[in-house]
């Protein structure tokens, strides 16, 4: 990017973003950030509960992109309890709950975009 006529760049963890917008897809692009954010917005869900809203995700993607949801600071893992099985929950963090509005806006866009373009239809 440009700034007073200089190029400049985000230096992020040591990861180089060139703008605004390579910073925020940085943390929520993918095909699964957004949903798992999306499904946290209103309450704290445990991981069995999360795969159920999201059931064409993996496991283990479903634990990658909480770690790294988490290690960027978006959510936070509680447990509940010493002894297995453990109860764990998943929130959205303050840093997490600033971007839903911004999922918001991308999910209205999105819902608008398919209903213009396509059709809802029954998965098999």
């Amino acid at each position: 990017m440009l700034l007073n006529g200089e190029n400049k760049v985000y230096k992020i963890k040591g990861a180089i973003y060139h703008c605004g917008t390579a910073v925020t897809m940085g943390l929520i692009g993918g095909k699964w950030k957004c949903i798992i954010l999306w499904y946290l917005r209103h309450e704290k869900l445990r991981f069995s509960e999360l795969k159920r809203m999201i059931p064409d995700i993996t496991e283990k993607t479903l634990s990658l992109q909480l770690k790294a949801l988490q290690n960027d600071g978006l959510v936070h893992r509680k447990v509940h309890g010493k002894k297995p099985p453990l109860k764990v929950e998943y929130s959205l963090s303050s840093l997490g709950k600033s971007l839903v509005p911004v999922i918001a806006e991308i999910t209205s866009w999105g819902i608008d975009y398919a209903e213009k373009t396509g059709a809802i239809i029954s998965k098999a």
